[in-house]
């Protein structure tokens, strides 16, 4: 099993990127799947989460700014972050639940993309 997280980059305050989470090895159709971050010195934060069957939730401080929406057909998950801001700098890590006892308690991690947002 392998998320290949990529999007990340430096923008200015007010801009935008685009994160992808590719996986392989693994279905994310029948996943919910989510998006975290962590800036140095903080822990690991929810951005935001999709259930399997596209019903999403964000964390209070992008609502309005961050969308998180799959292809199922790609396996692959996406987060848009519009109207960054430098609070929003971080590594972005994907995440996809478990749904079998058998696997891992915390489901599957990505490898982390950097994003750096500069005032």
């Amino acid at each position: 099993v392998q998320l290949q997280a990529s999007g990340g980059g430096s923008v200015q305050a007010g801009g935008s990127l685009r994160l992808a989470c590719a996986a392989s090895g693994v279905m994310l159709s029948r996943r919910a799947m989510a998006w975290y971050r962590q800036s140095p010195g903080k822990q690991r934060e929810l951005v935001a989460r999709i259930s399997s069957g596209g019903s999403t939730n964000y964390a209070d401080s992008v609502k309005g700014r961050f969308t998180i929406s799959r292809d199922n057909a790609k396996n692959t998950v996406y987060l848009q972050m519009n109207s960054l801001e430098p609070e929003d700098t971080a590594v972005y890590y994907c995440n996809a639940m478990r749904v079998s006892a058998n696997e891992p308690e915390g489901g599957f991690w990505g490898q982390g993309t950097q994003v750096t947002v500069s005032s």
